[in-house]
């Protein structure tokens, strides 16, 4: 059996046999069977039972599991467990535990307290893997393998004496000599200077938090890289024993993690760990009756799709989620699961496994709920489920497509992890994501997110109409390039403040801003300034509608013939300056917009430019309902999502057929609260 490989929609789910009498292991493989559910995630942290003593290794625990799994007609994702190191590990070895800027110890009782640099854990990890990998890659009840669990989860900052030794590697490799390093960490400034890599250390407890941003960025670039570098050495090794057809993959989406280059290296495909509640937890919670709430998760899974446009989601919120930690959520209410399972194979899930079976009831996580609570009875979510593969069923088809979007938001690690270090950056680009992301979804815009990597060529940019680009700081000679023969063959690129200013080593270039986009754009930027408090009500006025000018403003001045300006300030002490200008350039055009993007200045964007509501002569929706388009040859199959807790109705313009009725439908269709309908249409007899 294989999963994400365009042939089905599968079911799974995440179970603990380590937690459950065995007495009830059949019971409750039987009892997944019957709802649907054909594939189990194992042994993620489960190290001891395979070597409860140093260099004593024990298989009888995963046999007996895989043997019933395989009688049952249950396959298993096996895990490496190497994110939770043993106690008898970390004691007898403590250079393996990660340690917080102060250089204090993690110490054993959570979870995720190693370090990726140790040379110790390097070679404890590759035994565990290889003797798991060597024993249980032949089970015919295995058909793939997780690495470790959520890469860079819990902590994404590494400070131990290992990771000392290894960033300082990192550098020689980089910059090959301390002078090279000095000139491009700028540390003339405030007489940083280093005499010789031994006297670098990763980052650590400065004054005032002024540590020096190259460096910051540097050791974001190092952590990425040694992450990776973790996750390639299991994969190398599992490649070793796995069964051909067996595929290997991690989950989570966390930071300072190329998350490509990863997936690349070492995955055939990547997983997502999707918790739509989240939003009732974290800074991102809004009350408003319009709020997106559990809508926010579409923003995720399109990141996931850029990283593997077909993936599969490792952990599906099926239950209430929060820990003892003071994490809290509501359970998803009738027609949730549903909805977002949806969502999930709406924007590319193929494979989709819930989080979990039963609720443990010991842990940290106790009140991380499963399908089935602490008593195991029958409930409502168990039924769900059964309904959820129904519905897949009749979705296989559905297998093998690719979403389909017309608009995008470029994105490059540099900037994003520039985000990480520089505040004036994160105060612009972190709203205008957002904002971008939200007029997508109100003007049921689907919408793809694309990272300018190094092997990206400009076919992958022509893919869209319209390109969102708002804020990249950092630009190089290659995204300059590949951003100008975009434009050049007909795209749309719109800018936002603060373009161009840094250089990859996060020096603010010397050249007339915006740097290196300065012919593209077709504008110079004088001056800029952060919006002072007392000048909030400033804005750009495009064709008579003022646009807000947020956070911070460029001031605009056209500098080529085919540069035009479309919009002044206003209301601040430099009215009538520029703050946007479009140049056309070759057979395109580029937007510069000198400020920060809010909803309502995307969606004139989206708008204007001829973006919002790509299917509107098909489909007709109200605000509450998402749309997202999966392409297979000539079919679409358009999902409606409607994330309300009131009923609506939507109004199908053509006739088409409803996949989970199979009914040809036209007119006003009824959406159930919190309801998902599926559309099939042939591309063959309409163009966009």
């Amino acid at each position: 059996m294989k999963i994400v490989n365009g042939e089905k929609m599968v079911l799974g789910t995440c179970y603990y046999p380590e937690h459950w009498e065995k007495e009830i292991w059949r019971e409750d493989l039987h009892r997944m069977k019957k709802c649907g559910i054909e594939v189990v995630r194992v042994a993620e942290f489960a190290w001891n039972l395979i070597e409860p003593e140093e260099g004593r290794f024990v298989f009888d625990f995963y046999d007996s599991f895989l043997d019933l799994a395989q009688e049952e007609e249950i396959k298993v994702i096996f895990s490496t467990p190497t994110a939770t190191p043993p106690a008898w590990l970390t004691e007898k070895y403590p250079e393996v535990l990660n340690a917080d800027r102060n250089g204090i110890l993690y110490r054993h009782g959570g979870r995720r307290h190693y370090n990726y640099n140790s040379l110790v854990y390097q070679r404890f990890c590759a035994r565990i893997t290889e003797q798991s990998a060597a024993h249980y890659g032949k089970h015919p009840a295995v058909i793939g393998w997780q690495i470790d669990n959520e890469i860079n989860c819990e902590t994404d900052v590494f400070y131990s004496e290992s990771d000392t030794v290894a960033f300082r590697n990192f550098l020689k490799t980089k910059y090959g000599s301390i002078d090279h390093l000095n000139d491009r960490w700028g540390t003339v400034f405030w007489n940083q200077t280093y005499n010789d890599f031994s006297q670098i250390y990763v980052p650590r407890h400065v004054i005032n938090g002024n540590e020096n941003p190259h460096q910051a960025l540097d050791y974001i670039r190092f952590v990425s890289d040694s992450a990776c570098r973790f996750v390639k050495m299991q994969s190398e090794i599992i490649e070793k024993y796995k069964k051909p057809e067996d595929f290997i993959t991690t989950n989570g989406m966390f930071g300072h993690l190329d998350n490509h280059k990863m997936t690349q290296e070492s995955l055939d495909f990547f997983c997502y760990d999707s918790y739509p509640d989240f939003a009732y937890s974290l800074d991102r919670y809004d009350s408003s009756p319009d709020a997106l709430k559990d809508r926010w998760s579409s923003l995720s899974l399109s990141e996931i799709r850029a990283v593997s446009p077909r993936f599969g989601i490792m952990e599906q919120q099926s239950g209430a989620i929060g820990s003892t930690r003071g994490m809290e959520a509501p359970a998803p209410k009738p027609g949730q699961m549903t909805l977002w399972t949806m969502q999930s194979v709406a924007h590319g899930a193929e494979f989709i496994s819930y989080f979990r079976w039963r609720t443990c009831t010991f842990g940290t996580e106790i009140y991380w709920h499963g399908i089935l609570d602490y008593s195991g009875r029958e409930n409502r979510r168990v039924r769900e489920v059964d309904e959820i593969h129904e519905k897949l069923a009749k979705l296989s088809d559905v297998a093998g497509s690719f979403f389909e979007a017309h608009t995008g938001i470029l994105k490059d690690y540099d900037n994003i992890w520039d985000i990480q270090v520089d505040a004036w950056h994160r105060r612009v680009a972190a709203r205008s994501e957002d904002a971008i992301f939200e007029a997508a979804q109100r003007t049921h815009t689907p919408i793809d997110f694309l990272y300018l990597r190094e092997n990206i060529k400009v076919e992958d940019l022509e893919k869209y109409d319209i390109l969102f680009y708002p804020h990249p700081v950092i630009v190089t000679e290659s995204r300059k390039k590949i951003l100008e023969k975009y434009v050049r063959n007909g795209g749309k690129l719109i800018l936002g403040c603060r373009s161009g200013l840094k250089d990859s080593e996060g020096h603010c270039v010397r050249t007339y801003l915006p740097g290196l986009l300065r012919k593209l754009a077709g504008t110079n930027i004088p001056e800029y300034t952060f919006v002072s408090p007392e000048d909030e009500n400033v804005v750009i006025r495009w064709d008579g509608v003022p646009l807000k000018g947020e956070i911070y403003n460029d001031l605009l001045e056209p500098e080529t013939a085919s540069a035009e300006v479309l919009g002044c300030y206003e209301n601040c002490y430099y009215e009538g300056t520029p703050g946007l200008i479009r140049n056309r350039f070759g057979k395109g055009e580029v937007y510069y917009f000198g400020a920060t993007f809010i909803r309502e200045t995307a969606e004139i964007f989206l708008q204007r430019l001829g973006a919002a509501e790509p299917w509107h002569e098909l489909i007709s929706l109200p605000e509450s309902c998402e749309i997202a388009v999966r392409k297979k040859n000539d079919v679409r199959y358009f999902f409606v999502l409607n994330y309300a807790k009131e009923s609506c109705e939507i109004f199908v313009k053509k006739e088409m057929t409803e996949v989970f009725s199979s009914q040809k439908v036209s007119g006003k269709v009824k959406m159930s609260r919190y309801g998902t309908a599926v559309f099939k249409w042939d591309a063959k007899s309409i163009c966009i």
